[in-house]
């Protein structure tokens, strides 16, 4: 069932309602007239809402390239620092933002249904942090301050990201960016 062109078809529809639209107060049954189906349907190939959101919003990540691959950029050989400042190039991009947006906006959700987003809020606490660890861990990191230096970029990632959303100037986050990692490279070096 999971790869049928109707679940396939549904779920790119539901991607694009997502990214136009966003997920605050976006019932099952919004959803269902937004794609022209009905809950039936969408709840026998997704199971809830929140499994129909969850993956509709990974699908939606595949849609943005330049999110898609940073990681496998940031894990290339060559320069720590570029690597880094290239990171930020692709969280901040202009092509990226519906993306970005929706992303806060399913973590505003998920601050106020707690229960029902935990697994988005344990995912969204973990993975990035631990993709990043291992990079510097590969760089020569000791594990610990791997892990602390990996924390520290994911939160100016995320905080910087909510600037530029909320109207920041993009070259100005890019800035502070920059002098935010070249201090965290000086103090590890």
């Amino acid at each position: 069932m999971d790869g049928t062109p109707e679940r396939q078809r549904l779920r790119g529809l539901v991607v694009d309602l997502i990214l136009r639209e966003g997920v605050v107060d976006l019932s099952l049954s919004a959803i269902a007239r937004g794609v022209g189906s009905n809950n039936r349907m969408l709840l026998y190939y997704f199971g809830s809402k929140q499994a129909l959101i969850d993956e509709a919003a990974d699908a939606a990540f595949e849609r943005f390239p330049r999110l898609r691959d940073m990681f496998a950029r940031l894990r290339a050989p060559g320069d720590l620092e570029e690597r880094l400042l290239a990171a930020w190039d692709d969280l901040a991009d202009p092509d990226s933002r519906p993306f970005v947006r929706l992303f806060f906006q399913r973590f505003g959700v998920a601050m106020r249904d707690r229960d029902e987003w935990e697994a988005f809020t344990e995912r969204v606490g973990r993975e990035w942090v631990e993709t990043v660890r291992s990079v510097l861990v590969d760089e020569g990191y000791p594990a610990a301050r791997a892990s602390s230096a990996a924390i520290q970029v994911i939160a100016l990632w995320r905080g910087l990201q909510f600037l530029l959303v909320a109207g920041v100037e993009a070259e100005q986050l890019r800035e502070a960016y920059r002098d935010s990692i070249r201090g965290m490279l000086d103090r590890n070096r």
